[in-house]
């Protein structure tokens, strides 16, 4: 008997409608469609893109189909943010709704990197050149001492207790503390050979993975499971990405790597004790020349690598070879040697990351950075671009299906499933019955949720036309008398997005002058969690800064009715990494300039312009101080990618919205 698309999705619709009533939620036409389009995702295995503006509800959208599927279903996010709040709220109270629902397996884990759980053999054992200062005598240690020491003490209650042992839930700490607990892949003695194997954080959330019907991880780790294919996550039949518009950045970053000097040389000085030969000492000379010749190469794009450093990297990559053949082997049935595990880990690495660089391959992109004068300058390597390896290595494996507020840029999918590996050609159209592909086609549909939001009604777009467009040199007189005048009208409640630190310090300074009334917040001035809870807690406050909050800042109501954006946010024209997939997309045919350049700037404005409309009842304008949002060509495409506010030019108009809306 042939199951009909109304048989796949009743049991969509009837446990979506308990889960949201049993929530005390309102279930929206959007997540209904949402959730029979994933279900049929899976069903059909083609791959879906889902565009579900916010507050539609798009975690329960895919949830839902995803306990109902009969195989394993991976949940993928971006930010630690939303992994949290899928794992802490969302899933638990789903499962609380459902879980007793014949057919639903709504089983769950968590799968994060090794190095984001502490390591019981280096929290009991530690590694001697790193922590034997650190464990002598309390009154002896300065602070970083004592934090290890609490960090340790944590990870021991957590083993006792049957925790998680996860980074988040230590005590507060740096990152040079937490690598003092932890371990990367490479450096780990194996859960085999680990005398704590048994009680091995990882290990345990592996296990559990490996037991459950949804496993949430991050972007990185599943670029790694599927791209580099390393073997991080069980078996899994279909993927759900969320926040999926960071996708692409997100696996370049997981496949970027770095090497500098001191690098190779702590390699080197963790071996000294593990070789006899002559091989560490020579990995200490590679690491002189590499410090030379990378104090002598410019800043920025090698298009053509200086002699003396690409001589300096095959030292470092054969010297390192070299060091990794002359450790000893481990004898059968003996004891595992911490220090020399990590030891031939670090050199490892650095033989990996040497051994890239100095094969000076098209398809990779290498710099130098700039250095500043706490950090010396390194090299960078990064692919010039993941959409074949996401086309070969995840796409043709598994169903994905992706979802954001914001994956139609210019007003269609194409952009967004373009850097992920799919064709405009395998576009399924709407409504088609399904069809025979090619083996090697990845048929894919698109699908526009809408959004709960009244856009032209709740939101003003407006683009300050009159003013000059911005220069090399940061904020003019013009640009920071247009905002003191729009903070002002709107008596605070500004978010202010800026393209560089220096501009939202100039903003900043040039309101508090103006305006000593209201209180004005520069990023920077303290951490991310406590600026936006003093910009919460206080209307008459404006908080200013960059890309952190241009994406990563949800404040709802009347806290912010205005959202600056000072200029369209291209990519730096000195960016290595853009600048040569814009060199790459002219010299095949393309538009450089909008294939790379536009898309970044699009994809930033659509998310900036939506830290406004957080839900229904939320008013309020977004002013764009860059005029050529209005007066150039790639105007149109940029404003295409934006939420369908009422837009003007007017500054009469906006200064009295913004005056309503502040009672004044």
């Amino acid at each position: 008997m042939t199951t009909t698309a109304a048989d796949r999705t009743s049991p969509v619709r009837d446990l979506l409608a308990t889960a949201v009533a049993a929530l005390g939620g309102q279930q929206r036409d959007g997540q209904v469609a949402m959730a029979e389009a994933v279900a049929d995702a899976f069903a059909d295995k083609e791959h879906l893109l889902v565009q579900a503006g916010t507050g539609t509800g798009k975690s329960l959208g895919y949830l839902v189909p995803a306990l109902l599927h009969d195989q394993r279903v991976v949940i993928a996010t971006a930010t630690l943010a939303l992994q949290h709040q899928l794992v802490e709220r969302d899933l638990p109270r789903l499962v609380k709704a459902v879980g007793t629902v014949p057919g639903v397996d709504a089983s769950y884990a968590v799968l994060k990197g090794r190095s984001n759980y502490a390591c019981l053999h280096r929290v009991r054992e530690g590694a001697p050149d790193d922590q034997g200062e650190l464990i002598q005598a309390e009154d002896a240690m300065g602070a970083m001492g004592r934090k290890v020491l609490e960090l340790r003490s944590w990870a021991e209650k957590a083993a006792e207790g049957r925790g998680t042992g996860e980074r988040d839930d230590a005590p507060r700490h740096t990152d040079k503390e937490w690598r003092q607990v932890s371990v990367t892949a490479r450096e780990c003695v194996g859960a085999a050979k680990c005398p704590f194997g048994e009680e091995c954080f990882a290990e345990r959330a592996k296990e559990k993975a490996q037991k459950s019907h949804l496993i949430v991880t991050n972007h990185s780790l599943l670029a790694i499971d599927a791209i580099e294919g390393i073997p991080m996550i069980p078996e899994y039949d279909a993927v759900v990405i969320d926040e999926a518009h960071e996708l692409a950045a997100r696996v370049t970053q997981a496949a970027t790597d770095e090497l500098w000097a001191a690098e190779v040389e702590r390699a080197a000085r963790r071996s000294i004790r593990h070789v006899e030969g002559d091989e560490a000492e020579d990995l200490a000379d590679a690491a002189d020349a590499l410090r030379a010749a990378v104090s002598d190469a410019p800043a920025g794009r090698f298009e053509q690598v200086p002699e003396a450093l690409a001589d300096a990297l095959v030292l470092v990559r054969d010297a390192a070879r070299a060091c990794v053949g002359a450790f000893p082997k481990a004898e059968s049935g003996s004891d595992p040697d911490a220090a020399m595990t990590q030891a031939k880990g670090m050199v490892q690495e650095v033989l990996t990351t040497a051994e890239r660089m100095a094969a000076n391959s098209e398809a990779d992109v290498l710099w130098r950075t700039e250095g500043t004068d706490r950090i010396p300058p390194m090299l960078c390597i990064a692919p010039l671009q993941v959409w074949a390896q996401m086309r070969d290595k995840l796409l043709s494996d598994n169903t994905v299906v992706l979802t954001s507020a914001t994956l139609m840029l210019g007003g269609d999918f194409a952009t967004v499933a373009g850097s992920v590996g799919l064709k405009p050609s395998e576009r399924v159209a709407p409504g088609a019955p399904r069809q025979e592909w090619p083996d090697d086609a990845q048929p894919w549909r698109g699908l526009d949720v809408g959004s709960p939001f009244d856009y032209a009604k709740q939101g003003i777009l407006y683009v300050a036309r009159h003013l000059p467009p911005p220069g090399r040199d940061g904020l003019g007189p013009a640009q920071l008398d247009e905002i003191t005048e729009l903070v002002d009208r709107a008596d605070g409640r500004t978010l202010g997005l800026f393209s560089s630190r220096r501009a939202a310090e100039a903003a900043a300074e040039h309101v508090r002058k103006a305006l000593p009334h209201l209180t004005t917040l520069a990023q920077g001035e303290a951490q991310l969690p406590e600026l936006a809870r003093q910009f919460v807690e206080d209307p008459h406050t404006c908080l200013f800064g960059t890309l952190g909050l241009w994406q990563g800042l949800d404040v709802p109501g009347d806290t912010c009715q205005l959202v600056i954006i000072d200029r369209i946010p291209f990519p730096r024209p000195d960016d290595p990494l853009m600048s040569a997939r814009q060199k790459a997309a002219d010299q095949a045919g393309g538009n450089g300039f909008m294939q790379v350049a536009a898309t970044h700037a699009a994809l930033l404005l659509a998310q900036g312009a939506g830290r406004l409309i957080r839900t229904t009842s939320d008013r309020g304008v977004v002013a764009v101080l860059d005029p050529r949002l209005a007066t150039a060509r790639y105007g149109s495409f940029l404003k295409a990618s934006l939420p369908p506010m009422w837009p003007t030019h007017d500054p009469k108009v906006v200064r009295q919205a913004l005056g309503r809306l502040s009672g004044r």
